[in-house]
């Protein structure tokens, strides 16, 4: 029945994120700053986010082990599939990404900037100061974002049930929108373990749907990289599995400078489906392990 919840789910959000509907993002963010205000001084504690999200995700836990002990485990799945409705998507990216391979084609990058700039990290902006390492900034936010939105979610959800999914896209969450900025760092780490091993198996998923041969050569050697963060490992995977240079703009300027204003589209197009066919990769996989009685 996970499977099925998690396929249910799964095609709903595809479908609100086409329609730009029930992002989960406001929520959270309003939820944390209700609760969130700390005393002078104590800005960078994590307590009381890590409270915050633990206390639901543990009755969530106690809810789920009670009614399977009663037989009736049954009546959770409702619910389950509202939670990974909200916990997953990516609702407003379709329209940005065709509006900045739009301007891309058209060669006008400032443009193309201006409709990606408030979709990039603060850290990335300053980064941008090109074409190449403007697209490749969205291509790494791109591709961290939709991990952590639908692979990260889909993986704790098989591993621990909806409790450990919940937990594991709050702690997303408090990275991104706990009001005290001071405490964001940390829970950029916390959020960097839980991170490790899902990123890792689709870094993974990624020669096996891709390049195989390619990701033999480079993206193998970064799987047990402890120092690389998310979004290295998943730009370096996703590159090596990738055919004609579609994350390395420098590459393809040189060699196809004639298409040149199509490579921005083109390039976000790959990425798009190395992700799409990963995640059919992974419901295999979780199909597998359902037969195999392991889920």
């Amino acid at each position: 029945m996970v499977l099925v919840v998690f396929l249910l789910a799964y095609l709903l959000r595809r479908k609100l994120d086409a329609a730009n509907a029930w992002c989960a993002e406001p929520l959270w963010r309003s939820a944390f700053n209700r609760v969130g205000a700390g005393r002078s001084g104590n800005e960078a504690s994590l307590w009381k986010g890590l409270v915050i999200i633990l206390v639901p995700s543990l009755m969530l836990a106690a809810g789920e082990y009670y009614l399977h002990t009663v037989g009736w485990r049954m009546a959770a799945y409702p619910l389950e599939f509202l939670l990974m409705v909200l916990l997953m998507g990516a609702p407003g990216w379709r329209a940005r990404l065709e509006v900045y391979s739009q301007s891309w084609a058209r060669g006008d990058m400032q443009s193309a900037l201006h409709h990606v700039m408030d979709s990039l990290p603060a850290e990335e902006r300053g980064a941008a100061t090109s074409p190449d390492e403007m697209h490749l900034a969205l291509s790494r936010t791109l591709m961290v974002n939709v991990f952590e939105r639908f692979f990260l979610v889909a993986f704790w959800y098989a591993v621990g049930g909806i409790a450990a999914a919940f937990f594991v896209r709050g702690i997303i969450a408090l990275r991104d929108h706990w009001p005290q900025v001071a405490a964001r760092p940390g829970f950029a780490r916390l959020a960097e373990i839980l991170n490790w091993l899902p990123s890792r198996l689709l870094s993974f998923t990624f020669g096996v749907a891709g390049d195989l041969a390619g990701w033999m050569k480079e993206g193998k050697r970064r799987l047990f990289d402890f120092s690389l963060r998310t979004n290295q490992l998943l730009m370096g995977a996703a590159s090596a599995a990738l055919t004609g240079y579609a994350l390395d703009p420098e590459r393809f300027s040189k060699i196809h400078p004639d298409e040149w204003a199509d490579f921005g589209g083109r390039s976000l197009e790959a990425i798009r489906d190395l992700l799409n066919r990963s995640m059919l990769v992974w419901i295999c996989i979780l199909a597998l392990l359902v037969i195999a009685g392991v889920r």
